[in-house]
């Protein structure tokens, strides 16, 4: 069965931890928990029965308690499936660094490794070209390549 935790919010991944521990150390029978980026303030969590997502819960920081009502798969599918984003750039984009050390900075694209999702840019605008390779994630484009 599948219980909703509401936890104080920014502190799921402490209690994730706390819990972990909890579990192993008294051998609840839980079967996993997960820790959601979408659903800040909550954790799920899937165990034996409502008795044992109770039992765990209890004496634990920032567990603000347990839903009423178990869940089904079907209900929490599509916040646990894989997606993917596919960002359409390609060799010779000009692009905009959105974070990390250069920030704001333009650069070009001259290698793409999907496989690990990441780019190799080189930075426009410094005297001495230098590529870097980061992620993907961090990128969005200034403009195509024509």
């Amino acid at each position: 069965m599948i219980f909703v935790y509401r936890v104080t919010a920014g502190q799921e991944k402490v209690v994730v931890d706390v819990l972990r521990h909890k579990v192993a150390k008294d051998k609840l029978p839980i079967y996993s928990i997960a820790l959601l980026v979408d659903m800040r303030g909550y954790l799920i969590l899937e165990a034996e029965d409502e008795v044992v997502a109770r039992q765990a819960a209890m004496k634990i920081p920032h567990i603000k308690g347990v839903l009423d009502r178990s869940m089904d798969v079907s209900e929490i599918a599509p916040l646990i499936e894989m997606r993917t984003a596919k960002l359409q750039i390609a060799k010779g984009d000009v692009v905009e660094l959105i974070s990390g050390p250069f920030k704001g900075e333009k650069a070009k694209i001259i290698k793409i490794d999907e496989s690990k999702d990441e780019v190799t840019v080189e930075l426009l605008e410094v005297a001495v070209p230098i590529p870097v390779t980061i992620k993907i994630n961090i990128v969005k484009i200034y403009r195509k390549a024509e």
